[in-house]
């Protein structure tokens, strides 16, 4: 078992919740999630977007659908913006006009 299983399983029980809160599919999504909310926004907005995933859920909503909502409202980095343009038929100019 490595580290992060050991601290996920403590944390768990710490928390007292069920062993199997946390899914390696769902392990996985948060990672992402937070990985892309750190690098496209900035990279304390990770842990704390984590949080609200988390208040979502314990109000109810669906794990996936919280990560996938998290997802969408994420800035796009200017190479998919660009792909995004040309979808549409409109031309990306990056910060320089070009």
């Amino acid at each position: 078992m490595s580290t992060l299983d050991d601290f996920i399983a403590d944390a768990t029980a710490a928390l007292g919740l069920p062993a199997d809160s946390i899914p390696t599919p769902l392990r996985d999504q948060l990672l992402d999630v937070t990985r892309d909310v750190a690098h496209g926004v900035t990279r304390i907005a990770g842990p704390l977007t984590c949080y609200l995933i988390g208040v979502a859920v314990g109000r109810g909503a669906d794990p996936s659908t919280a990560t996938a909502a998290i997802g969408a409202v994420l800035p796009l980095d200017e190479a998919t913006a660009a792909a995004e343009a040309e979808k549409h038929g409109h031309h990306h100019h990056g910060p320089d006009g070009h």
